[in-house]
């Protein structure tokens, strides 16, 4: 099976199983294809574990999910020296931690305290963990996939930006259609009646790496890569571009927005079969790849505009090639 037939038969694996979510699914799977993170905001109860974990079971890969909780120490996540004892040589050796896997779920990510939160820093960034003085690689295949509760903030520790600035994708998790709901009804009730969990063989992991070339070598033109690098120029020097931009925007996108940019624009582009990325496949992850790197001002705030109004705007001032 061909790299793309294998990423578009997961991608309908999941759909089956997490309804409505299509545009979520697809984000996910940019991630997976470009070898970035990707960090899950919503409400609880929807489907925002259950579309991680049914990712995990239909490809080949060690998923492992860690839970984050006020008391979680940063051994806990990326393992710890142990001592062997005299009797089995006297020596420190090193147990990994539940980070040395392939779909890593960072659950309620912002659950932990800061120490916490920064032993993932290293891993996410340079994909490898130093304990003990001893820097251990992590697997080729390895994606954070994090999520977080919007509303319930007391007891919890908001994510730095240098941390937020790590992840490839923020995707907003929002309800679903009343049909959707129905046919949620169906689904729920046809597992639990110990219906079919799984639609086959898992895919290869293989098919994930053979993607991830096919998609490096999808092509940007020069004035696409100009309306990029436009876009986030728009964030950092706002007034050049719109007076109410310049109300809103404190602090612009890092040079890893234009690098997320790249990349998705580029997956998405490979996802629709084409091997040439457009300015329609920036605009569509233009919000995904930048809504984490703004910090929005106190005007802002007070005219209760959101990140979203605000990178709307940007797309309608930054000329389309």
């Amino acid at each position: 099976m061909a790299a793309r037939d294998s990423i578009l038969e997961l991608k309908r694996r999941i759909g089956e199983a997490v309804v409505g979510k299509e545009d979520v699914v697809d984000h996910l799977l940019y991630a997976l294809l470009t070898n970035g993170h990707v960090l899950l905001e919503g409400l609880p109860g929807l489907a925002k574990t259950r579309t991680i974990k049914t990712l995990a079971k239909n490809l080949e890969s060690d998923f492992r999910r860690i839970q984050f909780t006020p008391d979680l120490l940063p051994s806990d996540i990326t393992g710890t020296q142990l001592y062997t004892g005299e009797g089995a040589g006297g020596k420190f050796v090193f147990q990994p931690g539940p980070l040395f896997g392939n779909l890593i779920l960072a659950d309620e990510i912002n659950r932990a305290p800061a120490k916490a939160q920064a032993a993932l820093l290293e891993a996410m960034e340079e994909r490898q963990v130093t304990v003990g003085g001893e820097t251990h690689r992590l697997p080729e295949l390895f994606l954070v996939l994090a999520t977080q509760n919007p509303i319930e903030q007391e007891g919890t520790y908001p994510l730095p930006e240098a941390q937020m600035d790590r992840f490839l994708l923020h995707v907003f998790v929002t309800y679903g259609t009343d049909a959707d709901e129905q046919q949620i009804l169906h689904i729920i009730r046809g597992e639990d009646a110990g219906g079919p969990a799984s639609g086959g063989d898992k895919i290869p992991s293989q098919a994930v790496m053979d993607a991830r070339r096919e998609v490096l070598a999808v092509r940007l033109s020069d004035v696409v890569e100009k309306y990029m690098v436009a876009l986030v120029a728009a964030t950092r020097r706002p007034g050049d571009f719109d007076k109410r931009l310049a109300d809103w925007i404190k602090v612009g996108a890092s040079p890893r927005g234009t690098l997320a940019l790249d990349r998705t624009s580029r997956a998405r582009a490979w996802m629709e079969g084409r091997d040439v990325a457009t300015p329609q496949d920036v605009q569509a992850i233009v919000h995904a790849c930048l809504r984490h790197r703004l910090i929005l001002n106190y005007e802002a705030e007070a005219d209760g505009v959101a990140k979203d109004a605000v990178l709307d705007k940007l797309i309608s001032v930054v000329a389309v090639p």
